[in-house]
């Protein structure tokens, strides 16, 4: 009898904790996670922050939060991560909460490759001290880090000596701008009469002339081709090539407009939809950024080039065509991974209308930055 009474309390005992678990284990948990800078470059490390609390008297025995991770951020402490046979995976993490207590983890994370990832939705799963039972609920938690291209120095990239970029790159070709004052100096053998600020001489008692300020004469707009194959209804077949292509358009980008040179970038690709389902923006419209300089305009660069979607919104070379309106006088260097027969021929109309074009083939032989061969 007494064996028999135990049993019983003890299922009464269990079936009760079960269903206050059940009912109220979920209730006043608050849970937040971002990750600690906004922006990375492809190879460095960020962390990911989980901030979970117990706003109530009932202590949590345990709790497991999941989530998707794409594959490309690499957690470094690998003991709670379960592989999917899918292209994500999961992260799931144990917590134990005391009443009102709040637990913030940090986890180390390496973004291995340029793109623009987003956290959307976690699951909660709480279960009771016996673990007869469990409950779930799906929590929005958005957040993204945007991991730009990798940058490679520009002593490794193979500029030809008779490439007139490598000129550019070295001295940048500038001019007197006759509109800007930019102050006054000592006139200096050379100095033209008509450069005298005679105010200024009478002031100091010595021979000033303005000084002008510079401007350059060229700037720069970088392509890159996201055609693979002449076949332009295929989809990209190998998007290493174009990974290397953004790279080394970003690496030049970096160096030229950290030179002081207006640059900017164009694409035959579109943009990612910002806290999707992986889906993209049906308006695939092509990437133009017009030439500028500043930091602030290259930044705006590596945050298109992360943003960049592995796919295409036209071919190459129609993209081409209708740039060329925009193109007089410019300088033009292409990255790309064929040239074919028309894109040929619109480069040679370009170059007859006064624009200086080189072409950065990027080939699969040799790691980067070994891979472009000039033309």
């Amino acid at each position: 009898m007494n064996i028999a009474w135990f049993i019983f309390i003890t299922c009464v005992i269990a079936a009760v904790q079960s269903y206050i678990f059940n009912r109220w284990g979920l209730a006043k948990i608050e849970y937040d996670r971002y990750f600690n800078k906004d922006a990375v470059f492809a190879g460095e490390e960020i962390e990911l922050v989980d901030k979970i609390s117990n706003n109530k008297i009932l202590p949590i025995p345990w709790l497991r939060l999941e989530s998707k991770i794409h594959k490309q951020l690499k957690f470094l402490n690998r003991h709670d991560i379960q592989k999917e046979e899918h292209s994500d995976e999961f992260h799931r993490t144990l917590f134990s909460l005391l009443p009102f207590q709040k637990i913030t983890r940090r986890h180390k994370i390496r973004c291995q490759k340029r793109g623009f990832y987003e956290l959307t939705s976690v699951s909660l799963t709480i279960g009771d001290v016996l673990g007869l039972g469990e409950t779930f609920h799906y929590v929005e938690s958005k957040t993204a880090i945007i991991v730009y291209p990798e940058i490679i120095s520009i002593d490794e990239i193979p500029l030809p000596s008779r490439s007139w970029l490598g000129d550019i790159l070295v001295k940048r070709w500038i001019i007197d701008d006759p509109f800007t004052l930019a102050g006054i100096r000592n006139y200096t053998y050379g100095d033209s009469m008509n450069t005298v600020n005679w105010k200024a001489t009478a002031r100091t008692n010595s021979l000033q002339v303005n000084k002008r300020d510079t401007t350059a004469d060229h700037e720069l707009i970088i392509y890159v081709n996201f055609d693979d194959t002449e076949d332009i209804w295929l989809p990209i077949q190998k998007p290493e090539l174009i990974e290397k292509a953004i790279s080394f358009a970003a690496s030049l980008a970096h160096y030229t407009i950290s030179n002081g040179m207006s640059t900017g970038f164009a694409c035959n690709s579109y943009l990612v939809e910002p806290f999707g389902s992986g889906q993209v923006t049906n308006h695939k419209t092509p990437i133009r950024i017009e030439a500028s300089n500043g930091q602030q305009h290259l930044t705006s660069i590596y945050d298109t080039m992360a943003k960049l979607s592995m796919d295409k919104s036209i071919s190459f070379n129609r993209f081409f065509q209708e740039e060329t309106q925009n193109l007089k006088d410019t300088d033009v260097l292409i990255i790309t991974s064929i040239l074919t027969d028309s894109m040929q021929e619109t480069i040679r109309k370009l170059e007859h209308h006064g624009n200086k074009i080189e072409i950065l083939i990027v080939s699969e032989q040799h790691d980067l930055p070994q891979q472009a061969n000039w033309r």
